[in-house]
């Protein structure tokens, strides 16, 4: 893909109206859906195709595609292809209902298998982009979004770019449940969460991709209820491609509202980072085994503790981490003005659920292949190391690498 970013316009893009009958709001303020006739066409720009997967999004689509319909990108420059995946709320009419308010071309798919990843490879399935901007639901992107990305992946030369996520919540759970997660302790030094520096990383959440990509490495994979973007970058970066994060590429997340939701979430993404590691064949990263190795330690504390009848098992693993836990959330709550147990018990809550997803991953995913629940569209795609599940020896072989060498093991 060659293109010219300097043709992009300049200016916020922060018009202060409402279009086709929507009040159209974000995090910060209304913005207008934009025209064709806003901008002269340019086209030295790449078009670029927005995939949105939404499902039970009615209440926070306005904000949402509110958000991708307003861009400073040339409106006959992009498409937005929304994916609904059997919607319960009303967001498909929803949707359809801003395809015919804006002349930024809105294509409405539906996806009656509901997961996330059939709906991203129903929308790269009809996409007509050079460039590939996944956008969730449940985030707001800055006006400039497009631009920039379109900008970094040019100025960068990399495979994919994406932006630091600024964490938000409405109400006093939420917004300690969004601090947690854009703390060290929390999340483990996820760069996309906890730092804005321009840097290469691992991955990032709403990435921008060159359209090549997909064509070289393959679409999304569909047995990945969750995580599918998780492994989709690691294959890219095991493919020799580069993912950057660049700051000028901003866009805001809204948390969940309470712990059990947040319990469920944390659930989901240990139990399917398992199958991630198996896929690859290998271990993205060394922190990304650390619940795992808790929720084990504190059970075998526990039950050592039952046995002996002696509390100092438990207690050795329990004083230590609340300590630290303490300590990090008073330094988050007090920063993000929110109450420090409230930081201190989602950050918790991310811990055991993500570490008892792990394990759970583990009895699911961790003997033999993995199930194919639903063919995977990968199976007719090149793929780096697809062509066996590795071994249980192979498996181990790659935790030991992640934990003592700090490389993952190739396939």
């Amino acid at each position: 893909m060659s293109f010219d970013p300097k043709g992009c316009p300049t200016g916020s893009g922060r018009e202060r109206a409402s279009a086709g009958g929507h009040a159209i709001s974000s995090a910060a303020e209304p913005r207008e859906v934009r025209r064709r006739d806003d901008h002269v066409p340019q086209p030295s720009l790449p078009f670029v195709s927005v995939v949105m997967p939404v499902r039970n999004e009615a209440s926070f689509l306005d904000r949402s595609l509110g958000a991708v319909l307003s861009q400073s990108y040339p409106a006959e420059r992009y498409e937005v292809v929304v994916v609904d995946g059997s919607s319960e709320d009303g967001t498909a009419a929803k949707a359809r209902s801003w395809a015919g308010s804006t002349d930024v071309a809105v294509t409405v798919v539906d996806n009656p298998a509901r997961i996330t990843p059939v709906s991203l490879n129903l929308a790269l399935s009809r996409a007509r982009g050079e460039v590939i901007v996944r956008v969730d639901g449940h985030c707001v992107v800055e006006p400039d979004f497009i631009e920039a990305s379109v900008r970094v992946l040019h100025d960068s030369a990399a495979a994919c770019v994406g932006g630091p996520i600024r964490t938000v919540g409405a109400g006093r759970w939420a917004a300690a449940i969004a601090a947690a997660q854009s703390s060290t302790f929390g999340v483990g030094g996820v760069a996309v969460r906890t730092s804005t520096a321009a840097q290469d990383v691992d991955t990032v959440a709403f990435g921008a991709y060159r359209r090549e990509v997909f064509d070289r490495i393959g679409a999304f994979d569909e047995d990945l209820v969750r995580n599918q973007d998780d492994e989709f970058n690691f294959r890219l970066l095991q493919a020799g491609g580069r993912i950057r994060m660049d700051p000028s590429i901003r866009s805001t997340y809204f948390s969940r509202t309470d712990v059990r939701g947040l319990a469920r979430q944390y659930h989901g993404y240990g139990t399917y980072k398992v199958l991630v590691w198996r896929k690859r064949r290998a271990v993205a990263s060394a922190r990304q085994l650390v619940p795992g190795v808790f929720v084990s330690a504190l059970a075998s504390a526990s039950i050592m503790s039952a046995v002996l009848r002696r509390g100092w098992p438990l207690a050795s693993i329990i004083v230590p981490y609340g300590t630290a836990n303490l300590a990090a959330s008073a330094r988050t709550g007090r920063g993000a003005g929110v109450a420090v147990w409230r930081v201190a018990l989602a950050n918790t809550t991310m811990h055991i659920a993500y570490g008892i997803g792990l394990l759970n991953g583990v009895r699911r995913f961790g003997r033999g292949a993995p199930a194919e629940r639903r063919g995977s569209r990968l199976s007719s795609m090149p793929e780096r190391g697809a062509a066996s599940s590795p071994s249980g020896r192979e498996l181990l072989e790659n935790l030991r690498n992640a934990l003592f060498v700090g490389q993952p093991a190739r396939p």
